[in-house]
């Protein structure tokens, strides 16, 4: 006689609703992060627990849930469904498709709050993550396994320098994730739109929460795309996650917070705030080899209010993260974009990934550049300059020029080097403007053209041996007589 498996669970009661909050009674065994199930079908987590009952969150429309409601537990922690499947496709905080094709199936489930891999499973970052960004990948090198903020007021381009780095990551293996936490729908579906009619979806996944979807699934959503990313670092690949952004992320956790009779802490975000997304970011990392040998960067993007970088959940941030780019929005206004203010920002991984070619390069860019804005704040006030002084601030302009850059168009490691190094050759200073445009936007060309074995060169090794350095000479030379004649 075949015995029949048992299911075994708990079972609650629904007490009261209050905004995607639920409080349940019955439910003695439960824990935090626990999976409930109600009547209508819907699931939902645990999130507090006292003597006088539970308090659970709905990932879905609250209006369906009501008092007195049953609700089931069978003691299981919250897992998301991950695999290779989930690459082109969109995907909500519980992973179900949003993109209006079929059901995804998963390779399996991991949990959404792991805890991040020990010291001794992580080895050092010294890998370069290649944004196509000039004056970040020059000036604030970005690592495999680092965490950056990008913070900024709105609308000045922080979303665009994610999409910029994900965009430069075709056909390098990376896989990419962008994360939209409370976001306008319209402005999601935009982003993935320019994606697929790039063909670029081959390689990125995305995770959508919009400000139309419940408190818990945006709550989730950070949570759920690093599992998916923690699914392919641990088969030894290399993420990069995008989480746009986090500032929305904590207004959320602060509603769930004043609606569970939290006591409100500063700017009446709770006190666990900070645990809320620490945990979140020790999650990126380099593994070694016996441990997957795979890496996860993370862009965390927060927003600040008129410039106040200091802002609790901004600061807050930085001091979990290996350094912070700044968007300025007075650079942004003033036309040079992307607006990132380098008095501000800084990544703590340094040189020390960057090529040895991009590394002689940015030697003394930063200070170059620094001190060109500081000379052009005093030229507003004096109008005879020194030829000292005009002579800098030409060579400053001229840096100004090519550090300047247009959305959605990463350049390659190769022509980074390639423009840089005729900058430091300082040839460039003898042409005004409107000429320093047409060598930044044609040079590349023209170099593709008559010797593509050195661009081939310069992308794989990253070397400016003496031979290059020739090379590179003799087609400066050449396109300064056949473009610029009299030059």
């Amino acid at each position: 006689m075949q015995i029949q498996a048992l299911d075994i669970k708990e079972i609650g009661r629904v007490e009261e609703v209050r905004q995607g909050i639920i409080k349940i009674s019955g439910l003695p065994s439960c824990a935090y992060g626990e999976v409930i199930e109600l009547a209508n079908g819907y699931k939902g987590m645990i999130i507090e627990f006292n003597p006088t009952g539970a308090y659970g969150i709905v990932f879905g429309d609250e209006q369906g849930v009501r008092v007195g409601d049953m609700v089931s537990s069978k003691g299981e922690l919250l897992n998301v469904p991950v695999g290779e499947n989930f690459i082109g496709r969109v995907v909500d905080a519980l992973g179900r498709p949003l993109d209006g094709r079929e059901e995804i199936e998963p390779a399996g489930f991991n949990p959404a709050f792991r805890e991040a891999a020990g010291v001794m499973e992580r080895e050092p970052i010294n890998q370069a993550l290649h944004t196509g960004i000039k004056i970040i990948d020059l000036l604030i090198p970005l690592g495999k396994g680092q965490r950056e903020l990008i913070v900024g007021d709105r609308q000045i381009g922080k979303t665009s320098v994610g999409l910029d780095t994900i965009i430069n990551q075709v056909g390098k293996n990376v896989i990419c994730i962008y994360c939209w936490i409370g976001g306008n729908n319209a402005a999601f579906n935009k982003i993935i739109q320019q994606l697929k009619q790039k063909g670029l979806m081959d390689y990125i996944l995305a995770v959508s929460a919009p400000a139309g979807s419940s408190a818990a699934e945006q709550y989730l959503c950070p949570y759920t795309a690093a599992s998916l990313g923690e699914y392919f670092m641990y088969k030894g690949k290399d993420v990069l996650v995008v989480f746009d952004d986090l500032t929305k992320h904590s207004w959320v956790y602060r509603q769930m917070s004043l609606l569970l009779e939290h006591s409100p802490g500063r700017e009446a975000y709770p006190g666990d705030i900070f645990f809320l997304h620490s945990q979140l970011m020790e999650r990126a990392g380099r593994l070694k080899t016996k441990f997957g040998g795979g890496s996860m960067t993370f862009l965390p993007l927060a927003e600040t209010l008129q410039g106040d970088i200091t802002g609790y959940i901004c600061s807050n941030i930085v001091s979990m993260t290996d350094g912070q780019i700044y968007l300025n929005t007075s650079l942004f206004q003033e036309g040079f974009k992307p607006g990132i203010d380098l008095e501000l920002s800084v990544s703590r991984i340094g040189s020390k990934v960057q090529c040895p070619a991009i590394k002689e390069l940015s030697k003394g860019l930063r200070y170059e550049y620094l001190q060109f804005r500081s000379l052009l704040r005093l030229t507003r006030l004096r109008t005879k300059l020194s030829p000292e002084a005009a002579a800098q601030l030409q060579r400053g302009r001229t840096l100004y020029e090519i550090l300047t850059q247009e959305n959605n168009a990463p350049v390659t490691q190769a022509e980074e080097i390639a423009l840089f190094y005729a900058f430091q050759k300082r040839i460039l200073e003898a042409l005004d403007i409107a000429q320093v445009k047409i060598f930044k936007h044609e040079f590349f060309n023209h170099l593709k053209k008559h010797n593509p074995s050195l661009i081939e060169d310069l992308d794989s090794r990253g070397e400016l041996t003496e031979e290059i350095k020739l090379q590179l000479d003799k087609v400066i030379k050449e396109f300064f007589r056949t473009l610029l004649p009299g030059r």
